[in-house]
């Protein structure tokens, strides 16, 4: 549940709780956060076993974490053929890799172009070229009292 605190955090956390309860309260403070962890965790286990015998025996072996989609779908291809297909297909795509090529391509990179530019007038267009900036025209007055 708390695998990703770190030290640093967990020695703030304790701190942070002396200060506001103090010392004093501290014990009857954690004593009555833990009871009331476990009385959530009674409700839901209570709940979940209420919910089993409700669907009958068919279900017996049902789980809730298998509502999970990743769960489920990993439940169901488990030990079947198509979980081979499906990894060595996922092994085959590498997406950092057709991004970099893409990039490649549109920054004119690659060896060998797949396509010659289109000529105008008997010349390519020298696409690395910055374009004029076409002339802007003038801006009216600004007027505050219209806005």
């Amino acid at each position: 549940m708390f695998s990703d605190i770190g030290a640093l955090e967990l020695v703030t956390l304790i701190v942070l709780a002396v200060l506001i309860f103090g010392p004093d309260k501290l014990p009857k403070v954690i004593q009555d956060i833990s009871g009331f962890i476990r009385k959530i965790r009674e409700f839901s286990d209570s709940a979940k076993q209420d919910i089993r015998t409700e669907l009958g025996p068919d279900f017996k072996d049902f789980e809730f974490e298998d509502l999970n989609p990743k769960t489920f779908i990993r439940k169901q291809l488990d030990g079947n053929e198509d979980l081979s297909e499906l990894m060595e297909l996922r092994s085959t795509f590498d997406l950092r890799k057709e991004m970099n090529e893409v990039a490649d391509a549109v920054n004119s990179r690659e060896s060998a172009p797949a396509a010659a530019p289109a000529t105008v007038n008997g010349s390519a267009p020298d696409l690395l070229k910055k374009q004029d900036k076409p002339d802007t025209p003038e801006r009216p007055p600004y007027d505050s009292d219209a806005t």
